[in-house]
């Protein structure tokens, strides 16, 4: 596909004019929108507390997009919202903190939400546990392309909400968890940053990191010939515990995302 030919497919869902590059602050610009944007829902319960990742851990997220984000993009893998020991401590989508430090190079300051639920506290980069989703996700990249400039040349990995909804108990809620009256704003919200931030990277592929995402894509009108959804890393399914990076690669290289020859690790 040539380059023209690479800006059709998000144009449209975007609304936004094809470039042939694309600064890394006009992403920061659609991020900080998204976090005002979704700053002022209200969430009942079971909602308890709702963590703003772009907010208290503006610094990860901005760091995520200035290395990430510089240039169009031929994949964008779209995942749902942050997990607790991911995105929720670094501000990188999937950020699970070693891969996020030591393979992508990024370790920045990251504050506290408040109000903090006890059992799911925020330590930033700090943090001992370990976000399998995001070491199963990023640590596939890192082990197809080598050194992460090799994958965000040609790909990146966002989410579709930028915030993290937990019960009394500490148990998550999913957005699709939500009631109808506190869903619609925030997909509204999220839909708008959706098309803009892929009208600006202009992929070609749109990749939905699970079912949720799949259908956000869809939602916005992507092309259905370049859309497609790959197995969810999560550890609470059962088909990810059975060679998830093996399952998520067949994927990739059937649908031609990938090239058999490795073509897409290439400089």
């Amino acid at each position: 596909m040539s380059a023209g030919e690479r800006g059709a497919s998000a144009e449209d869902p975007a609304g936004e004019p094809a470039a042939d590059e694309v600064p890394g602050d006009d992403l920061l610009a659609a991020a900080r929108d998204l976090a005002a944007a979704t700053a002022g829902g209200h969430f009942g319960p079971p909602t308890a507390m709702v963590y703003r990742p772009l907010e208290y851990a503006w610094e990860g997220h901005a760091a995520y997009l200035r290395k990430a984000g510089a240039v169009p993009k031929r994949v964008v893998f779209l995942g749902m919202n942050p997990g607790p020991w991911g995105m929720t401590q670094t501000g990188v989508p999937f950020g699970e903190v070693s891969l996020v430090r030591d393979w992508m190079g990024i370790e920045a300051p990251i504050g506290r939400p408040d109000p903090e639920h006890p059992k799911r506290p925020v330590e930033g980069f700090a943090c001992q546990r370990s976000e399998v989703s995001g070491r199963r996700l990023w640590g596939l990249f890192r082990d197809r392309f080598g050194p992460a400039t090799n994958f965000f040349r040609d790909h990146i990995v966002l989410n579709y909400c930028p915030l993290v909804f937990l019960e009394e108990s500490g148990r998550n809620r999913t957005p699709e968890q939500l009631p109808v009256a506190e869903r619609e704003p925030l997909e509204e919200a999220c839909d708008a940053h959706l098309r803009r931030v892929l009208g600006l990277l202009r992929p070609e592929w749109f990749v939905g990191v699970g079912g949720f995402a799949e259908k956000r894509l869809q939602r916005i009108s992507c092309p259905p010939e370049r859309t497609l959804r790959i197995l969810h890393p999560s550890p609470a399914s059962p088909a990810a515990n059975r060679d998830w990076a093996g399952a998520v690669t067949r994927t990739l290289l059937e649908s031609g995302v990938w090239g058999e020859d490795g073509g897409d690790c290439q400089p």
